[in-house]
């Protein structure tokens, strides 16, 4: 650099190429988050697929269970009319041949009454309901087998996305630290190009150090913030429960359906499990319209809880285990999944750029800060979207928390 600044034509030189590797460090980041940001909206819809899968194949199941205990009682029906005929004395070769044996099933007995025309006949209905029903049954058991293959493939498919939208996040982290790191040193090679002044090498590297320096600070001073608020907010929320319980009203409210103790965001309760936020709950788990923001819709419905949280407010591991997810998911944002012991996962949406406290396939402890609160993905306003997920498929996380001993 130092004998750049000596000839005109080098210098010049020397910037043009610190200039394009510049633009061409920014470039990589911006791909790369591009690659990320692509394969985690992949990731959202594989996972909204593989739900709506699941749905079909119970929906199928069930019509089909519906219509073999429908063909079952049509089949009882028509054997008890055939016994009264038996009882009464009105035998004939048919009916002797009805009562040879004992029918196996319900498909058995309507075979044999398929035989027996005279008798048939006299209860043409009730037999066309049953032998309906039996058709049905057995065509939407079919219909059922495709629905859960087709929900496995989904599955699998969503598991495969998950993983490439990982690989992307991290590639696109690494790309963004890469530039971070050398920015600061090419810039500061640009600025001593450009001086016309006498600066040294001792100059040039203190002001690359004094430049990281600034930055650590800044991310410090954020973090302690929100550290700060976070403590604050607990100390607000333990003065009001001593208040409710020194004027007799034992607490901030039942846990309804949980039967435990009132909890504050972070506080571990017996079960091991915890309150992921602080902040009252503004949507629950089920339908909700379609909310579009920030170049992302969601789905029609709402698969989570969201807690009201400003942004930077603090967001606390559910319980403990092990980070499969952080990084960018689509319509999302900033996201981070965790897989616990019992089989479950937990799942944490819209987290403030740069606001990640844990990274992919970090062990965390129940309570352990993970995250701070954003708007990132589809959302209008600072807040936790939490979502618990059991064999892949979200399931309602305000039941889930309560069962736990968890207010939510």
């Amino acid at each position: 650099m130092e004998r750049a600044r000596r000839n005109e034509a080098s210098k010049n030189a020397e910037i043009a190429r610190i200039e394009t590797l510049i633009r061409s460090l920014q470039s990589d980041v911006e791909a790369k988050q591009a690659e990320a940001e692509r394969l985690g909206q992949e990731h959202v819809l594989a996972v909204e697929a593989y739900e709506d899968a699941v749905d079909r194949a119970e929906a199928l199941q069930a019509q089909a269970d519906a219509e073999s205990a429908r063909a079952e009682a049509a089949a009882q029906k028509l054997g008890i009319l055939i016994t009264e005929q038996y009882r009464s004395g009105k035998r004939d070769p048919a009916l002797e041949l009805f009562f040879s044996g004992e029918p196996g099933s319900a498909d058995d007995l309507l075979s044999r009454l398929g035989t027996m025309d005279r008798l048939v006949e006299a209860n043409r209905e009730v037999y066309a309901d049953a032998a309906g029903a039996r058709d049905n049954a057995q065509s939407l058991s079919a219909q059922a087998e495709v629905a859960r293959a087709e929900r496995d493939r989904r599955k699998n498919d969503a598991e495969k996305k998950m993983q490439a939208a990982q690989t992307a996040a991290q590639a696109a982290l690494v790309a963004l630290e890469t530039q971070s790191e050398h920015r600061d040193v090419l810039e500061a090679q640009l600025a001593a190009l450009r001086d016309t002044t006498a600066i040294t090498v001792a100059d040039y590297q203190t002001g690359v150090e004094v430049r990281r320096r600034e930055r650590a600070e800044r991310i410090r001073r954020e973090r302690a913030a929100a550290a700060a608020r976070a403590r604050e907010e607990e100390r607000r929320r333990q003065e009001e429960r001593e208040q409710a319980a020194n004027a007799g009203g034992g607490g901030t409210g039942g846990n309804s359906a949980g039967g435990g103790a009132a909890s504050g965001g972070g506080q571990v309760q017996p079960s091991g499990w915890v309150r992921p936020a602080h902040g009252g709950v503004t949507s629950y788990f089920g339908s909700r319209g379609t909310i579009c923001s920030n170049g992302y819709c969601t789905a029609s419905g709402h698969r989570g809880l969201d807690f009201a949280a400003s942004c930077g407010a603090p967001i606390y591991a559910a319980a403990s285990g092990t980070v499969t997810f952080a990084g960018w998911s689509g319509s999302w944002g900033n996201y981070i999944k965790i897989l616990h012991s019992d089989g479950s996962t937990t799942a944490y949406a819209h987290i403030l750029n740069g606001g990640y406290n844990v990274s992919y396939g970090q062990r965390v402890r129940a309570g352990q800060l993970i995250a701070y609160a954003g708007t990132t993905g589809a959302s209008t306003g600072c807040h936790l979207h939490f979502e618990v997920y059991r064999d892949g498929v979200r399931v309602d996380p305000a039941a889930h928390l309560r069962n736990r001993g968890v207010r939510v």
